[in-house]
């Protein structure tokens, strides 16, 4: 089975612009990015999904594979499938290209053993929520699923409720998402659903539509997605400690 990893990369960001050509220690983010990425010795191929002359750029000074595709999706899955139709694969895995501490178990659990090519269906990375703020964060989505790990719904809100039990655990998805090119079309060629559009969380489209997304729990999975000034401080900070402390 041929897999793909795809980072997405835009310049632009309301809150951070230009985020993955900011520097840490010396490299551009999305330079860490496609590193860590590369420590995943299942990916078959690694590239770099921007529609930005200046990421390309850095991307080629660095000897990263890039791919311009266009400017006009709105979503990254939808670079994905631009990306799906000139690279071929059994599977393809979306990787978050403002995670330069990116998890390398959670993109391991992302890989399925085997993919159907006759049918949509993709895979999800989950991992448990221990604290309270975590749970009431509308940023964390919150998964429930069935005994066969099929997600069944996805929410900003605490779900399930606790109504007659309180001794259960809450889960959130990592966004490190996997598809098939079935899946990947599905979404070029649908709209977006019922509860997607209630809850805006692109990946309900798949539950909207009764796609199956097969989740995979890992545990103690922190990520730390670079959205701020604050964060990219953060983050230098911890490859600094790890750096010195002889981890990378």
């Amino acid at each position: 089975m041929k897999i793909v990893g795809i980072i997405p990369a835009r310049y632009g960001s309301t809150r951070l612009s230009g985020k993955p050509l900011k520097d840490i220690l010396g490299h551009p983010m999305i330079w860490w990015v496609y590193k860590r990425v590369c420590e995943v010795g299942e990916l078959d191929e690694i590239y770099v999904a921007t529609d930005d002359e200046r990421i390309k750029k850095v991307c080629d000074e660095n000897k990263i594979p890039v791919i311009m595709t266009a400017a006009t999706h709105r979503a990254a899955a939808h670079r994905l499938q631009e990306v799906s139709e000139t690279i071929e694969a059994d599977f393809y895995l979306q990787l978050n290209g403002d995670e330069p501490m990116i998890n390398i178990d959670a993109v391991r659990a992302a890989i399925p053993d085997e993919a159907p090519f006759d049918r949509e269906f993709g895979t999800n990375v989950i991992t448990e929520m221990a604290e309270p703020a975590q749970v009431m964060d509308p940023s964390n989505i919150k998964m429930v699923f069935d005994n066969d790990m099929n997600a069944l719904y996805m929410s900003r809100a605490p779900i399930p409720f606790p109504f007659k039990k309180l001794d259960f655990k809450y889960y959130k998805h990592i966004g490190i998402i996997g598809y098939n090119k079935k899946m990947l079309d599905f979404y070029k060629n649908s709209l977006p659903g019922r509860f997607e559009t209630i809850e805006g969380i692109d990946t309900l489209r798949f539950i909207d539509y009764g796609k199956q997304l097969k989740l995979s729990l890992v545990s103690e999975c922190r990520s730390l997605s670079v959205d701020t000034e604050s964060d990219l401080k953060l983050v230098i900070e911890m490859i600094k400690e790890q750096s010195k402390n002889g981890e990378i």
